[in-house]
């Protein structure tokens, strides 16, 4: 019997093994963190030039990156390594903050996280293109549902009419789609952790001359409150986030466990209500209900593929 390639097993634990579970833990976790992400965003470029809050936050998060890789001694990326680095940071480390902190000068954040829901289906996207996975047909109905939800949400929230901010919604959350499945695939190898620090250190060197230009021309030393949502956005979005994503994508499959991210838009709703004192609308908590039953959906067309799969194999041997 021929084994199948490493990274095509490494794709095929189900759901139910404590690798796929490990595999949701971590992603939700991440989850978790970015999902002030946005919200922060709004109150940093209140103070600060959009462009130095999407650069910025890199920057300061390269610092405990590099520090983090010299006192592990890792190793350097392999050659086959290096260009999914490389994505990685066009497309989480520059492209995605970039493009949606451009957009919270004109949306709100409560809009920009449910157009961002998108993400999971941009990443199931990239996965298929670029990292060997190939979701079943089944999936990618359940996964255009919870577009579908989510665009439907966005258009509700804006009175059937798209925002301003919504061109740069859609860039965001392709190069974040981009980024989120190259750096997982790196992942796999690399480690994820690794994976997001070596992106940032290479990013580093490009970010360092605007940034500091442009932090050297700012008109007004900014606030308590902005510093404070920029610290989080380098070091809980930018750093910490994605030592738990990337794990969780690499562990339990990138387009699979990439459908968590559905939950995003509503837990920022939820942190928004219990942080903010904002009110939650029962129509909101109903959109929540429906993505959880999509995200149910797509786990359970995985998992029959890969049962049928099996069966298929071992019928073979």
């Amino acid at each position: 019997m021929t084994r199948p390639p490493a990274n095509v097993a490494s794709l095929s634990s189900a759901p139910n093994t404590p690798q796929g579970w490990e595999g949701y833990g971590a992603a939700l976790l991440g989850i978790l963190i970015f999902s002030l992400t946005l919200p922060m965003s709004r109150i940093a470029v209140a103070e600060l030039d959009p462009l130095l809050v999407g650069l910025g936050r890199a920057l300061v998060a390269a610092v405990p990156a590099g520090l983090l890789l010299w006192v592990t001694r890792s190793r350097l990326p392999r050659r086959e390594e290096r260009t999914g680095i490389i994505l990685a940071a066009l497309g989480v480390v520059v492209g995605w903050p970039v493009a949606s902190t451009l957009a919270m000068q004109s949306v709100p954040a409560a809009h920009g996280a449910v157009v961002n829901g998108l993400l999971p289906l941009s990443t199931a996207a990239f996965a298929a293109l670029g990292s060997g996975e190939r979701p079943s047909r089944q999936f990618w109905m359940w996964a255009l549902a919870g577009a579908g939800l989510v665009a439907a949400f966005a258009l509700r929230e804006g009175g059937g009419v798209p925002q301003a901010g919504d061109l740069w919604l859609i860039l965001s959350v392709a190069l974040g789609g981009m980024g989120y499945a190259e750096g997982a695939r790196v992942s796999r190898t690399l480690g994820g952790w690794r994976t997001i620090c070596w992106a940032l250190i290479i990013s580093a060197p490009f970010i360092a001359a605007p940034v500091t230009w442009m932090a050297a021309h700012t008109p007004a030393a900014p606030s308590p409150l902005a510093w404070m949502a920029l610290a989080y956005l380098s070091f809980g979005s930018m750093f910490l986030g994605f030592f738990a994503w990337y794990r969780g994508l690499a562990r339990g499959g990138i387009a699979r466990v990439g459908q968590v991210q559905l939950l995003q838009p509503f837990i920022t709703v939820t942190a928004a209500a219990l942080l903010f004192g904002e009110h939650v609308a029962p129509a909101t908590l109903a959109f929540a209900l429906a993505i959880i039953g999509v995200i149910a959906g797509g786990r359970a067309a995985a998992s029959s593929r890969r049962h049928y799969g099996k069966t298929r194999m071992d019928m073979k041997t």
